[in-house]
């Protein structure tokens, strides 16, 4: 038996230091922030804690002494009184510090109270998310728009789609710079500027812009694309369903876009780089009948093959095989050969 008990009273007499200091980690440490803030107790208010706090604040601050000791003294119990005095003002730490004082061998739970107050953020997550997702689609607009407003500028100092838009002008009249010239006396930056802003006007009015580039929309921004989200998840389902239905199990025949989604996905490329896509380009791949798999994959060695010819006879790339043959960018050269 006597061995036994001596291997108990080690145990405990290793174990009780680590547990004293997790207690003495914790809000007031070893002492209790009711005895220190003094005449309060749990059942006192919120109003009796001030109060008391205030009394004691007036009486160890150390602009209230004068020698060193004294100060330094101060210092300590001033800092002890504030302590204690933020765990009792707030209710939510005060009672967690009662759930301790009730059930001091829970060291874990008050472990994870005291942090979870003291490390946790003081603003609602709900907040932060909100104005994290609002500050996202400010951003997403403006690019979007700024995007869009790249492009209508690149058009119209292109020369062909700046023709095409001044022969617009002319046919509906936009403009009365010709009809009106010698009697226009305005300043010819003026007049140019006026020039420019109608080739614009024509051009975003009559340029279908789509793919990265096009118009940005309100249901383009994040906000709009979580509050349609359900929607959203509904035409998804939807048009799952449907195409099962229809192209699976009743055999039909593929309408155009159908045959252009399939294209789409032989190609791998998303919804916007399609729609940036020439006319005649999806003209060419509904004429290749590129949304059947057999066929797409033909169409698509054929293209591997010119461009390899391509590649061959091209005098950059029969250099850059030269480079590549001799250790590409890891080889030494002492200048040129």
């Amino acid at each position: 038996m006597a061995p036994a008990i001596r291997g108990s009273l080690v145990l405990i007499i290793c174990f009780f230091p680590q547990a004293m200091a997790m207690i003495e980690g914790l809000y007031c440490g070893l002492e209790n922030c009711y005895e220190i803030l003094e005449n309060v107790d749990r059942d006192s208010t919120r109003a009796d804690i001030t109060k008391a706090y205030r009394r004691l604040a007036r009486k160890w601050h150390p602009d209230m002494h004068k020698t060193k000791a004294k100060k330094e003294e101060a210092e300590k119990m001033f800092t002890k009184i504030a302590n204690a005095y933020e765990i009792l003002r707030d209710d939510e730490q005060r009672s967690d510090y009662d759930y301790m004082l009730d059930h001091p061998d829970e060291y874990l739970a008050n472990y994870y109270n005291y942090y979870r107050r003291r490390y946790a953020p003081k603003v609602d997550p709900r907040i932060v998310v909100v104005v994290t997702i609002t500050i996202i689609s400010l951003i997403q607009y403006w690019a979007a728009w700024n995007n869009y407003n790249t492009a209508i500028t690149y058009l119209s100092k292109e020369p062909k789609y700046r023709f095409r838009a001044q022969e617009i002008i002319k046919q509906e009249k936009l403009s009365n710079n010709t009809t009106n010239k010698k009697k226009d006396r305005r300043n010819k930056d003026l007049i140019r500027e006026e020039e420019e802003a109608i080739i614009r006007k024509v051009i975003e009015e009559k340029m279908d812009i789509r793919g990265a580039y096009q118009k940005p929309t309100i249901y383009d921004v994040l906000w709009l694309q979580i509050i349609l989200l359900p929607y959203t998840l509904y035409k998804y389902a939807y048009s799952c369903v449907e195409w099962t239905w229809r192209y699976r199990i009743k055999k039909e025949e593929y309408d155009l876009e159908a045959k252009y989604y399939l294209i789409r996905k032989n190609l791998k490329i998303s919804q916007g780089q399609f729609d940036a896509l020439q006319d005649h380009e999806k003209e060419d791949y509904l004429l290749q009948e590129l949304w059947i798999k057999e066929k797409f994959l033909e169409w698509k060695k054929e293209k591997e093959e010119e461009m390899k010819i391509k590649m061959a006879e091209s005098a950059r790339y029969k250099s850059y095989r030269r480079y590549m043959k001799k250790g590409g960018p890891g080889q030494m050269s002492f200048g040129p050969e």
